[in-house]
């Protein structure tokens, strides 16, 4: 009998962890899957840290599987929520180097999966498999002869094979049609398209594109077919930047010709992480479009880079857009059809923006505001990876809280290329009064690697005080760029805002000052933007500011405005649309 009970509990227990996995409904950008670190040593001269990016997910038999750069393996999910990696090196015997796998081209023909790694010479294979989710590949082709750099694979309608590349600030997006049986070329290489600084303000080089120091770069390119038409995505103008954008031209057949959409489809400067571009855009499981691009860090170097995941989709006009509004906020997952048009935003307000923060110890310069400034080039860094540091934010009124984001940093990290087997493990405690604390969340058992954790909370919990403990780091000392608590405040709306004016210079109408008076009980704005009244498919989201200096519009398009504020109670409505000549 005793052993009956048993097992009912234990099934019971089994059940119920199945439903608390089921409730998670949303996720919260960066992607929070076990990055590696940086493969070179010479690419860290300020310290071993995270890095990848140039993302590619694509949707194979009802799975979705991610491959990124520089990750010496890959990722598969069911859900979009918990990725799981795969182990596995693409390298061939004749194959020098360390990043086997850079900006890597994704394809599928038929019921099989290939996987082509980023080359200037001959020396790659293109690889095979009809079971990823194990390492069970195998050469299709040896040697790959006319290679390419960030390589993307499409499969239109009719079965005909086609590869896009590129990467430079001289030349253009190449395309051509492979025999999808040989992989060789069925005629020279064909150009797509080249960039336009002197029309599109987004392309300009530059994290201010200032169009002082290089010419921009186009990489990362891939190609959508959706309802007869071809839309040719690719990054500019430089990964390390916060305007790194994929912008889209559109065609009736897959080499073109191509016309350019003015805006960047995929745009994120602002918020806690800044950048959408070189990605892929893939379907769900209900056909649902979603864009996977790369968020720029770039502190500790250049490349320091994470992975990034947004709505997207087609307008009835045939426009191509991307929902980053809200972008790195708790967003809906996928449950059926939807229309992205429509905000996948949760409404779950960001509670702790500069709230006081208190920390168990201080190491050098590393603060503890850092946690809380909604940059995620700045952190806090405790003085040890010892179990108990800990950091405390007040929310400074008891609110409601769903989720909780923790984006861990990396200081004094001793990790080169991918560790298997790593962790984190921590404690999450709430209190109303700062003194009687209450377990919210329990991680001490935790055996994954979860840089940029995000727990969705199986009941929301009204609360003041949120304390994150430390129990262990997988390396370097503990350290967090956002402990960033979502919820809703138990306070007012912001008012909408005045006075909002948008002011195009007259010698470069690829740029326009934009001003509006504060809200007094607001943290952010946003801003839309776009071609045509009904199509404001950009957005930025400003901090602590009222003006900001706008530089990627196209010259010779019309523009209109509108802007919106934010607090911890939610969101304004917006002022009225600004028409920008």
């Amino acid at each position: 009998m005793k052993r009956i009970q048993y097992i009912l509990i234990i099934s019971f227990l089994l059940l119920v962890g199945v439903q608390m996995q089921a409730q998670q409904k949303t996720y919260c950008n960066p992607v929070n899957i076990d990055y590696g670190y940086t493969p070179i040593p010479n690419f860290s001269e300020w310290g071993y840290h995270r890095a990848t990016a140039d993302p590619v997910i694509v949707n194979y038999k009802g799975t979705y599987f991610l491959f990124s750069t520089n990750q010496w393996g890959y990722w598969w999910s069911e859900d979009m929520i918990a990725w799981n990696f795969v182990s596995r090196r693409f390298l061939r015997p004749w194959n020098e180097g360390y990043d086997e796998l850079c900006a890597p081209a994704v394809g599928i023909i038929g019921d099989t999966m290939l996987v082509f790694g980023s080359t200037y010479t001959s020396e790659f294979t293109i690889w095979m498999s009809t079971n990823p989710k194990v390492d069970d590949w195998k050469p299709l082709v040896e040697r790959f002869t006319i290679g390419g750099w960030d390589p993307a694979f499409f499969t239109d309608d009719n079965g005909r094979f086609y590869m896009y590349n590129g990467s430079s600030n001289q030349f253009p997006l190449y395309g051509v049609e492979l025999d999808r049986k040989t992989m060789k070329p069925k005629a020279s290489r064909k150009e797509m398209y080249v960039l336009e600084p002197w029309r599109y303000g987004w392309q300009r080089f530059g994290e201010n594109m200032d169009d002082t120091f290089l010419d921009p770069f186009i990489e990362g390119a891939w190609m959508t077919q959706n309802n007869g038409k071809y839309y040719l995505q690719y990054g500019a103008p430089g990964t390390e930047f916060s305007g790194y954008s994929d912008g889209v031209i559109v065609g009736d057949n897959p080499l073109g010709p191509f016309v350019p959409q003015s805006m960047p489809m995929s745009y994120k400067p602002g918020g806690f992480s800044h950048g959408a571009g070189h990605g892929a855009t893939f379907q769900d499981n209900w056909k649902n479009y979603w864009h996977v691009s790369t968020i720029a860090i770039s502190v500790k170097n250049n490349f320091e880079r994470r992975i990034g995941i947004w709505p997207t989709g087609f307008d009835k006009e045939g426009v191509m857009y991307c929902n980053t509004a809200f972008g790195d906020y708790p967003t809906y997952l996928p449950d059926g059809l939807e229309d992205h048009l429509k905000s996948r935003f949760t409404g779950w307000m960001l509670l702790n923006y500069q709230k006081p923060v208190t920390v168990s110890s201080t190491f050098g310069a590393y603060s503890a505001n850092n946690a809380v400034d909604e940059s995620i080039k700045t952190y806090w860094s405790a003085t040890s990876s010892n179990e108990n540091e800990w950091i405390q934010t007040d929310l400074g009124t008891i609110s409601t809280v769903n989720a909780i984001q923790i984006n861990y940093a990396d200081q004094d990290a001793e990790f080169l290329g991918k560790s298997m087997n790593v962790y984190h493990q921590y404690k999450i405690l709430e209190s109303i009064d700062g003194k009687k604390w209450n377990l919210l969340v329990d991680k001490s058992k935790n055996k994954t690697d979860v840089p940029h954790d995000y727990v969705e909370l199986a009941k929301p919990v009204q609360t003041r005080f949120i304390k994150l403990v430390n129990i262990h780091m997988p390396t370097g000392k503990f350290a967090v760029s956002g402990l960033r608590v979502f919820g809703l405040g138990s306070g007012e709306k912001p008012t909408a805002v005045n006075d909002f004016m948008v002011l195009r210079t007259e010698n470069d109408k690829r740029s326009a000052w934009l001003k509006w008076s504060p809200v007094d009980n607001a943290y952010a704005y946003n801003i839309y933007m776009g071609t045509e009244p009904d199509k404001l498919y950009n957005s930025i989201m400003v901090y602590n500011a009222n003006e900001y200096w706008l530089k990627t519009m196209d010259k010779e398009k019309t523009y209109y405005f509108t802007i919106e504020a934010i607090n911890e109670n939610g969101i304004s409505t917006s002022c009225p649309l600004l028409k920008s000549e």
